[in-house]
């Protein structure tokens, strides 16, 4: 019995979560030419994290999109970047891996008017890393 409790153990913290929708593939994209600034914000860090920058929600005849400015942060495991009703990942919509790309699609079912921040979170162990209170332009 001990030896399955370790186990159960071990997978709960080293486990990988199943990737999201939004997440199984890159979401890689360029700003839009023809965008315009809705929103905007700078990220602080938690305990024990380093980062820098800000984002921006920009409207495009599109949709929305999420650019990551000036943006660099301590590295970490299974960050995403989440659009988020609070500034904890309760309610929120995963946007996709924080990798090299700085520009997020957010989906058109999305109503930004509801969420009020952008996270830096490290999914795989429930981390948060930074983040952003959105400000209207």
């Amino acid at each position: 019995m001990k030896k399955l409790s370790i186990l159960g153990l071990a997978l709960l913290l080293f486990g990988c979560q199943e990737e999201g929708v939004l997440t199984q593939t890159p979401n890689s994209t360029t700003l839009n030419p023809n965008a315009t600034l809705r929103y905007f914000g700078d990220f602080y860090p938690t305990a024990g994290i380093q980062v820098e920058g800000g984002v921006r929600i920009y409207q495009t005849p599109g949709g929305f999109q999420l650019e990551l400015n000036g943006f660099s942060i301590s590295s970490g495991p299974d960050l995403k970047v989440y659009l988020s009703q609070a500034d904890t990942p309760s309610n929120f919509v995963n946007l996709g891996n924080l990798t090299g790309q700085t520009v997020y699609s957010i989906p058109n079912a999305v109503n930004l008017s509801n969420y009020s921040h952008v996270l830096i979170h490290c999914q795989q162990y429930n981390h948060l890393f930074a983040i952003a209170p959105l400000q209207e332009n």
